[in-house]
Order: structure tokens, then sequence, then C-alpha cells
């Protein structure tokens, strides 16, 4: 039986390679063998080529990049740079949630430099790479131009819905045709041409790229950085690898916070974005960077300089992640690590264990200064958990509500000390479960619930000691913005079933179910266990470990805002939130290992403390600059303010027929479109179960989050209303009560993406976009956007 086994698969596989070669030799008879190394570097334009930098680009913007940027790409085909294209693309997946070994990483311009290169780790040319190079040749073997072809052959129906055949779900099989298995695509699958199922592009727009695609794909050279540019990048590398040992030690915290970051110069008009990277050169000589799977690992070189390089990419919404340089900042981060006479006497080492808790990494750096490093922008440091690529998908976001206020303990001298002292006793406990990329399911969560488990306990034994000792437990402990009244203070965190948001302010017409008061330790380990630890390679051990061990900190931030109550309000607050969880589940929150016997220091005057508490914090962070979304009470026009309060107060079971994020635009005959993003808060009896979150749902609390502006990244639908009909709209989207209700509405109100003005009604709203929102707007992504 061995034998017979191994006969048969040794044929599959000889045919298998017979395939292989035949699919080889079409083209290879047809244009000549193929040469990889063909784009290795940009072809130069001639002088009657289609312009890339001015021209290919911005297409590829406005119709390619909505779906094919960052790792959830299709194909891993990214189209926002010359680089990405001639990368190409591959059959492999970067999100795996059933991996048993973690993947090669495939990141742009990290883990290969040319395109040959991409060729040796399994990615296939999408431009034609024969020998031949001739319109012809780069019609007939160039897969995008074959797609985009393909597209004009078959346009998208101009009204009701896509093609059923089309799947638009996340996690769709892929189709990733591969040289001459094109051929078969296109019979099998006619209305996959590219852009995937969305209208195809204007007349003018396809014969661009058709035209730049026969021409060889050329593209100018990478423009030098302007004179300031140059002069900043060399001011910070400067600051950054300073040879003392404290220099360095605050070097690689700096690095390890800020590796995702798109950092820009104040003084730079054109926002130009550079990314912080480690180097195996120093400043002045080109840029080596060290490519390790996480930013944490061995970099393998005696000594790391961290330099600043461009951003080649375009910025999307999904992974921006804005932070500013200037003289302030370096003059902070002076005062915090430099100047202090605290002593580093040696440099930490990379051993994983190590690596996965960076209480014992910094444990020489103040913890003062380490926690105002975090606060200082603390929706930047949130918004790694946000944006980072731990973020995708339903499993890994059912560990958060749908919506909640997140605060922070006050920094002061008294904090400061305590948690120094407690961290120093207590680093052991609060090892990560996420320093190797190959780690099993079960035990290493279990192991690690134990030392949560002894880290609450100890917590709330140093807690009561100081409440003993005369600290008080009130709204003072909560951190107000300081003197300079920073807007980090208060955020609101959105989920959006398999998406989420984080942004400064307290969004929202009415208070959310729950909050978080997060401190010190609790931040770092966020940022440790989701950003700097995760590997989006890893394999599906590393994922749940990460999930699971998650549950543990969303529960101690809600410990820490629940000590606020009144001490006999705080179960039954912590029982709303936990509806059928058992009774060990409830007190890992408050009540078990997590616990604290001394009552708030609070006056509360209403029995509903809870609301009450949360209109106190409201009241709290109201001094703070103006949040990035105002209520709609702000709104000017009193008839569209009235309208839209309406449309915030829908809520209930209507809302299940309807979409979790979306944007309205609201139309009024002679003044601009104003635009809206309507948010659906999907209501649960708990966020504590994996894997069972359809059996905890309540849609009997459904609510409806509006705001101005554009707010989340992938957006499920798109609704254009004139003003006169926002009525008809409100009432219409609290009477849906099925999915026939809802496909009345689309067709209504909904620009679906069979509409002929798809396109136009994207370029309005990226425009939109970009003028109300400068610093943080990117090319929103389509892959989530409904069929219905």
């Amino acid at each position: 039986m061995r034998h017979r086994r191994f006969a048969l698969v040794a044929c599959l596989l000889i045919l298998s390679a017979c395939a292989t070669l035949a699919n080889r030799s079409k083209f290879d008879d047809l244009f000549g063998p193929a040469q990889p190394t063909r784009f290795d570097q940009r072809p130069p334009p001639a002088a009657n080529d289609v312009s890339y930098t001015q021209t290919i680009q911005p297409i590829l913007d406005k119709r390619c990049v909505v779906c094919h940027a960052c790792y959830d790409a299709p194909c891993q085909l990214k189209a926002t740079s010359w680089e990405g294209i001639a990368r190409g693309a591959s059959k492999t997946r970067v999100y795996d949630a059933t991996r048993l070994l973690a993947a090669e990483p495939s990141r742009l311009f990290v883990d290969a430099d040319k395109a040959s290169e991409w060729r040796e780790k399994g990615f296939f040319p999408v431009l034609n790479e024969q020998a031949t190079q001739t319109p012809e040749a780069n019609r007939t073997a160039g897969l995008m131009h074959r797609l985009l072809t393909l597209k004009q052959q078959h346009p998208m129906p101009t009204s009701g819905t896509a093609p059923a055949e089309l799947d638009f779900s996340i996690d769709r099989a892929q189709t990733c045709p591969a040289g001459p298995e094109i051929d078969a695509y296109e019979k099998r699958n006619p209305q996959g041409g590219m852009p995937f199922g969305l209208p195809g592009l204007t007349r003018i727009e396809h014969d661009s790229l058709a035209k730049w695609l026969e021409q060889g794909a050329p593209a100018e050279p990478v423009a030098a950085l302007p004179a300031l540019a140059q002069q900043r990048i060399a001011q910070w590398e400067r600051f950054f690898n300073g040879d003392s040992l404290k220099e360095q030690l605050f070097a690689r915290y700096a690095y390890e916070h800020l590796f995702l970051a798109h950092l820009f110069f104040d003084d730079d008009k054109a926002r130009q974005y550079f990314k912080l990277v480690r180097s195996s050169t120093p400043s002045g000589q080109p840029v080596r960077e060290i490519a390790t799977r996480r930013p944490v690992d061995d970099p393998g070189v005696p000594r790391v300089y961290y330099r600043l390089v461009p951003e080649r990419e375009t910025i999307v919404a999904k992974t921006h992640m804005p932070y500013r340089l200037d003289a302030a900042r370096m003059a902070r981060w002076r005062s915090l690590f430099l100047e202090p006479a605290h002593v580093v006497d040696r440099l930490p080492g990379y051993d994983a264990q190590d690596a996965a808790n960076p209480f014992k990494t910094f444990e020489a750096l103040p913890v003062a200064a380490r926690y105002s490093f975090m606060l200082d922008e603390a929706e930047f440091t949130i918004m790694g958990f946000i944006k980072g690529p731990v973020c995708r998908g339903q499993m890994a976001l059912d560990v958060i509500d749908d919506r909640f206020w997140v605060f922070f303990l006050a920094p002061s001298k008294g904090y400061d000390e305590a948690m120094a002292h407690q961290l120093a006793g207590e680093a052991d406990l609060l090892r990560l479960p996420t320093g190797n990329s190959n780690t099993g399911l079960l035990s290493p969560w279990l192991r690690y619930a134990n030392l949560e488990k002894g880290y609450l306990e100890a917590k709330s034994e140093a807690l009561a000691k100081r409440v003993g000792a005369g600290a008080h437990v009130d709204l003072n402990m909560v951190w107000n913005g300081g003197p300079e009244r920073n807007p980090n203070a208060a955020l609101t965190v959105m989920r959006h079933f398999d998406s989420a948001s984080v942004v400064k302010g307290l969004v929202g017409e009415q208070p959310p179910k729950t909050a978080w008061v997060i401190g010190y330790p609790l931040l770092e380990r966020i940022h440790y266990l989701l950003v700097a630890l995760y590997d989006v390679y890893g394999n599906i051990g590393h994922q749940l470990n990460s999930r699971l061990y998650m549950d543990f900190l969303r529960m101690e931030g809600e410990f820490n805002f629940l000590i606020l109550l009144p001490k006999d309000q705080r179960e039954a607050v912590r029982d709303t939130w936990y509806r059928g969880d058992s009774l060990r589940t409830r007190q890992q929150v408050y009540g078990g290992p997590a616990r604290l016997d001394a009552d708030s220091g609070i006056r509360y005057r209403n029995a509903d403390a809870k609301t009450e508490l949360l209109g106190m914090l409201e009241q709290r962070m109201a001094p703070l600059a103006r949040n990035q979304f105002p209520g709609l009470d702000s709104e000017p026009d009193a008839a569209l303010r009235a309208q839209l309060l309406k449309l915030a107060a829908v809520h209930g079971a209507s809302l299940s027929w309807a979409n979790e994020t979306s944007i309205l635009a609201v139309e009024s005959p002679g003044r601009p479109t104003r635009w809206f993003s309507l948010l659906r808060d999907t209501g649960h009896n708990s966020v504590s179960y994996f894997l069972r979150e359809k059996a905890q749902l309540r849609p009997d609390e459904n609510t409806l989050t509006v705001v101005p502006g554009v707010l989340g990244a992938y957006p499920n639908a798109f609704y254009r209303v004139q003003v006169r009909d926002l009525p008809a709209f409100t009432a219409a989207l609290a009477g849906l009560g099925s999915e026939a209700d809802y496909t009345a509405f689309a067709e209504r109100f909904a620009v679906r993406r069979t509409d002929p003005g798809f396109w136009a009604f994207s370029d309005a709203l990226h425009a939109a976009y970009a003028s109300a929102q400068p610093s943080t707007a990117g090319i929103l992504d389509y892959n989530r956007l409904e069929n219905r």
C-alpha cells in the first residue's frame, strides 16, 4: 500500500512538473525565454513614453490601490509603487489562520530588492518578462494588460448587483493566474477583469495604462530628496545614533515604538513621509536595512544604526500612522531619556525571552519617561494595534466591543515611583506569549494565564496598599491631558466587525457601554503583544495566543474603570458587560485576582453611576482641543442638524440589516456635498467568547454613530441622498426587517459596485477626505464593499 501511494504521489508530481513546463513553454515559444532580471531596475522612459509619475501612478492610486495595498492585497499584488508592480504576484496568502509553520516574510522594499529576487521567492510577473519586448509581446504575455483588457471586453452590469459568481468575502479563495494560466482564467472568469467587481476604467485611463504597458512599463528614476529633507534626516540620525549606552538604549526603545510610523518634519510643506529602520551602516553611507521578522529580533550585527528612509508607497488609510518630528519633540525626548541622571551600564541583548518582556529590556530607562513617551501620542500608540497587521478579520477583532472610550491613569511622582517599584518585582509575570513566530496552541496560553493571575494578585495587593496609605480613587486618577491639554487624553475605539478605528476625542451622541482606563504596564503590553512582537507571517499558535492574551488586557482596562464606581455597583456593571459568562471569567475582570475592597472617592448623585461617571469624564476632557470628529450638535445648519440627530437615534434590530461602516453623501442644490460616516455599534452579551460571536449578538442593543467626515478605512457601502430625502433615508433605515427591505433601500440610496457613476463618487469622496482631514487621509480600501 505504501509503495502504491508513493507511486501515485510521484506520478502527480511528474504531471504537475510537466504541466508547469508546458505553461512556461507557451510564452517562451512565442516570445523567447523569460528574463527575470528585466525589471530589476526601472526601464528609462523614451521621449514619447507615458510618464509613470505624472500619469500612471495617479491612475493606479485611484483605481487599483483601493484593493491592491498592504498585506491583504489580493495575490499580494501591490499597486502602491512601480516596484510593487514589478515584484508581481503570489499564490501564497499573507493572512492565513491555518498554517502550522510560520511563513517566510514577503515585505516590499524589505525582504528582497529586485524583481528577480522575488521570482526566487515564488512571485510571478504581471509585466512581460519574456525576451521579446514588443507591444504585442507586452500585451500577450503581460498579465496586467490582459486583466485590464478583460474588463473592457466584459464590462460590469450598469445596475443592480455585481454578478453572483464574483466572491467578495474577505477570506475568499484566491485565483492568481500565473503566466499562460491567464488563458484558462479568461475563459473561466469573463467577469474577472480588473478592477475586480467594479466598473472598468474610462477610455482615457485604460488607454494610458495600456500604452504604458505596451511601452514596457518605463518609469522615471526616484527623485532626489530636497535639501531641507536631507538636512532634517541628518539631524535626526545624529540624535538617534549617539554613542553612549544611554543614547543607544533610548534609540532602541524609540525604534521599537515607531517602526510603523509615517514620520514627517513639521517644516516640510510637501509632507513627505519617512520610516525609521535599522541599518548595518551609519549615516552618510547607503542604508542597508536589517530585515528581521520583527523589530525586537536580533539584528545580527555588532552595532545597529537607526536611519530614516523615504516612504516609497502610496499612503493608504488602513496603515497611515503619521507622527511629527520637530525641535520640540527632540527636546522632549532629551529631557525624558538623556538628561536625567539614571545610569545605563549595559545594553540588553535580543534573546527571545528578553525581547518578549519590554519591562526587562528597558528597565534602565525611567518608567516615567517610558509612560510619557507613549502618552504624548497615545492615539498613535493605540493606533499600532488598530492599523498594524494584527487588526484584520473577525477573529482578531471580536476581542473588543464595537465602541468604547479610552482614558489613561494620570502620571505623577507618586504613581511613577509606585509603578517603578511594582515593575521591579513583577516584571517576570509580564512576559508575553508572542516571543516566537512558531508556538503551540493551548499550553502557552495556559502558562501565560497563570502568569497573568499572579500579576493581577500582586497588582491588587499593591493598589490596596497605596489606597490604604492615602491614595485616592477618584477622577484625579485619570489623566486630563496635563498643562498642555494634550488631546490624546481621551480616545474612542470603534470596531467594524473585521476592522477597527481609533480617533482622538469621545465620539458618539450617547455614552458607550464600556470604557477602559489604561496605565503604563497595560499600555506597554498592548503595544508589544499586538504590534512589536506580532508576526503576521507567524503560525496559527502565534496568532491564536496573541488573540487570547488580549482578553486579559481588555479586562485590565475595564477593571481600572470599574474601581472608579461605587463598590456596590462594580459587579453589577461587570455582569452587564459579561452576560452569560462563567463566574471565573467575570472575576478575572473584577472580584477575583483583580479586586479592590476600598470604595470610590467620587461622590455620585444618581443610581446609574456608570453613566454618571462617563458624563463626568466627558466634562473632565471638555477643555481639550476640539475632537477630530465633533458631535452633531456642532452642525451649524439647524435643519440638517435635526435630521442628523434623528438618523443617529436609529437603533435596534433594523440595523442588523445595515452595514458596519458606510459613507453618506448629503447633497444640497448649490452647496458642496456634505460627507458623513455611519457606524453600526453592534450589541453583544459579551466579547469574551472566541469563535462564538453570533450567539452573543444582541440586535435590540444595536445603535448608530453618525460623524461628519470619513472615519474607518474599509467602507462597506456608499449612499447618496438629497438633503430633502434625508427623512426618507432615516425612515427606511429604521424600518429594515429583511434582506428584501435592504435591497429596496440600496436600490434607492446606494452607490453600488455597478453604478456607472461609481468612480466619480469615489474621486469626490477622496478629494473631500484629503481636504477635510489632510494629516490623516489616505486611499480607502474597497475590499469590503458590499454586493447587495
